[in-house]
């Protein structure tokens, strides 16, 4: 069977489901990462070894428009690891247990 009508079975049954309205939804919730800084840096930055400074990063999201987004998207999804928003995951478990 060639493969041009199996992809358009699939973005039938797809369409059906409605799975490309969430993924356009997930897509526009995560706008604010196209444009965030640390897109255009390594990821040494946002996720330092063990005891390493997040000083840098830090300062980074200081200066990024996205950070309130990144934040809440950490938070929403439960990031453990790196730098989000401005915040260590220290820092950002400190916050959810004072609002909790």
């Amino acid at each position: 069977m060639p493969t041009d009508i199996i992809d358009s079975t699939t973005d039938s049954a797809i369409d059906a489901i409605g799975a490309p309205a969430a993924a356009a939804r997930t897509e526009g919730e995560l706008a604010w990462q196209e444009n965030a800084l640390c897109a255009q840096t390594g990821p040494e930055f946002f996720f330092p070894a063990p005891g390493s400074s997040t000083r840098e990063a830090k300062r980074l999201c200081r200066a990024c428009e996205g950070r309130e987004a990144c934040l809440q998207y950490a938070l929403a999804n439960d990031e453990r690891f790196g730098v989000w928003g401005g915040l260590s995951e220290k820092e950002r478990l400190d916050l959810r247990r004072r609002s909790a």
